[in-house]
């Protein structure tokens, strides 16, 4: 397999973003991910999606450590710090589960709030099912797992071709056009940091290529297991999706419906915001993490 591994010089002088990487070697990859807080504060696992990457969860770092808890934002292979495989055919929905299932493993963690978006979602929910006794709340945040059973948004449809034919994919202009605002300068090229040049992107090219559309998709069966586990999922579930994502735009009332744990919850609406909610209203997504653990302690903590 040729891996790519981004220089560290790219990671310089980034805005808000201090933070020193921990590495764990998984599978023949050198993961990275970074933290804050207490290293015995209760385990915040912050996921990315396509095609950013830990740098996302900037803004909401800080607030989640000095409420007395452990953010952890790992990046998924192909994106960050991580490796990146070069061959685009390595790709595939199961062996990203794979490779973040065996990072969370080799970490040994436990007791974690997962906080997931985008692809941090369709991955993150797969973990969480197929692995429950590791983790105790969830907070979905325009995110989903999708099945290949229900039509997708005709933008979301336009998105994956467009990801597919596009001859230069630039990722931070990418972002920027999934959010209500242009973002400045100089954080569209953190999120292009970890990409020097087109040989780097194969993972952020081929996901949305990934995403099961229908029903014969390879991930249609684990994901239909995966969210039938999530209908028997008691415990704390939480949606906070923005107002101006049409891409996942609905998927918070289905699991307000189907997700036991979601009842009772109080689901937010956040103003404001496009698909990149943590770029846009991260402080205030981070509050609402803090106050929805804080409202469902830990049984040993009740």
């Amino acid at each position: 397999m040729d891996i790519l591994r981004t220089p560290d010089s790219r990671f310089k002088n980034l805005p808000d973003f201090p933070y020193e990487p921990h590495y764990t070697e998984v599978d023949g990859l050198r993961m990275a991910h970074v933290e804050a807080g207490s290293r015995d504060g209760e385990i915040v696992l912050l996921l990315h999606g396509e095609p950013t990457w830990s740098f996302l969860y900037r803004h909401m770092i800080p607030i989640v450590a000095d409420a007395g808890f452990r953010p952890i934002a790992p990046d998924m292979p192909g994106f960050g710090r991580s490796d990146k495989p070069a061959d685009r055919s390595i790709y595939s929905y199961q062996q990203l589960v794979d490779w973040m299932t065996n990072w969370l493993l080799a970490n040994d963690f436990s007791d974690i709030t997962l906080v997931c978006q985008d692809w941090g979602s369709l991955i993150g929910l797969r973990m969480a099912a197929e692995n429950p006794e590791r983790f105790a709340r969830i907070v979905v945040a325009n995110g989903g797992l999708p099945t290949g059973d229900f039509p997708m948004p005709p933008e979301f449809l336009q998105w994956q071709s467009f990801s597919q034919q596009v001859s230069k994919f630039q990722v931070g202009r990418l972002v920027s056009r999934g959010c209500t605002n242009p973002l400045s300068n100089d954080v569209i090229a953190g999120y292009d940091a970890p990409f020097p040049d087109e040989s780097y992107k194969e993972g952020p090219r081929i996901l949305p290529s990934l995403v099961p559309t229908a029903a014969d998709d390879p991930a249609t069966k684990p994901n239909r297991k995966a969210f039938m586990a999530l209908r028997r999922w008691d415990k704390p579930f939480l949606t906070a999706f923005s107002d101006g994502d049409p891409i996942t735009r609905g998927a918070d009332l289905l699991f307000q419906k189907h997700v036991p744990g979601a009842a009772g919850q109080p689901h937010t609406t956040i103003v404001g915001a496009g698909h990149f909610l943590q770029e846009e209203r991260g402080p205030e997504l981070a509050r609402i993490v803090v106050d929805f653990m804080q409202r469902n302690p830990l049984p040993d903590q009740e």
